[in-house]
Order: structure tokens, then sequence, then C-alpha cells
């Protein structure tokens, strides 16, 4: 057995390119990475022990949007430091005209959970959650067993 190290990287292909670029280049900035490859169908963005590939999709896709719940990635989310940091990035979609599915609210996934969900410009679901402490791993944390957590 071993025990990894985080995420190196989560690659994601989009459709409308040109508009999914620009809509990255001032949400990732926003969210501390920094974009260490720009190229005409490629985009890399690196910070925070994360790192985003953003890649144009094939040519027959290109009409396509993001299906959740499909086959493949459901949802993207990224780790806050803060609510206050939840909160601030929602202010910060506003400003975009991004798509927010919603705004800041707790959710039931684990002891103090608390997100913004939002989309990005060809529908792919992101999302900014902070969970206080060790989260599902609290000696308190857990899930019954209808799979609901208590």
């Amino acid at each position: 057995m071993i025990e990894i190290n985080g995420t190196a990287h989560t690659i994601i292909a989009v459709s409308e390119f040109e508009k999914c670029a620009a809509f990255y280049h001032e949400l990732m900035p926003f969210l501390g990475l920094e974009c260490v490859f720009n190229g005409d169908d490629y985009l890399y963005y690196v910070g925070g022990r994360t790192a985003l590939g953003v890649g144009r999709c094939d040519p027959q896709f290109e009409g396509d949007r993001f299906v959740q719940n499909s086959v493949g990635l459901h949802h993207l989310c990224f780790r806050a430091r803060s609510k206050q940091d939840v909160d601030a990035l929602h202010e910060h979609l506003k400003t975009m005209n991004a798509t927010i599915v919603h705004g800041p609210e707790p959710g039931g996934w684990a002891p103090g959970y608390y997100s913004v969900l939002f989309e990005d410009p060809v529908g792919t679901r992101l999302e900014l959650n902070y969970v206080p402490g060790k989260g599902v791993l609290a000696d308190d944390a857990g899930f019954d067993a209808s799979g609901d957590y208590h």
C-alpha cells in the first residue's frame, strides 16, 4: 500500500475554447493559480498544490456543452481556506457574469461544509468549498446507513 500526495492535475476539454480561455484566465488567478502555459489550444494553471489544464476539445465536439451525470467528470471542486474566500469568489463570479448554480451556502457533506457552485461558459460545473478542521475525518463525522451525513 502507498499513500498518495494529493492530485497532481486535472485536465478538462472544452468547446468554445476562446470563451473558456477568457473565463479561466480571469478565474484561475483569482484562486491563486498562475498560467504557466498559454497556447492556442491548451492552458495550464498551477498553484495551491493544484494544477488545472484546459484544452480545446476535438473538432467533432465543438458544438457540445458539458453534461453533468454523463460519463466522466461530474464537477471539479477547489478547496478554500475560509468561508470568506467562498464569499469573495461569489462576488468575483458576479463581476464575471458567470453562471452561478448556487451562491454560498452550507451543505451536508461534512461538518461546516460551505460552498459556491458555478459553471464555465460551456457548462462545466465548478465548485469552491470550505470545510473546517478534519471534515468527514473528524471523530464525530460520518454517514448513516441511508448514506446521509450525520
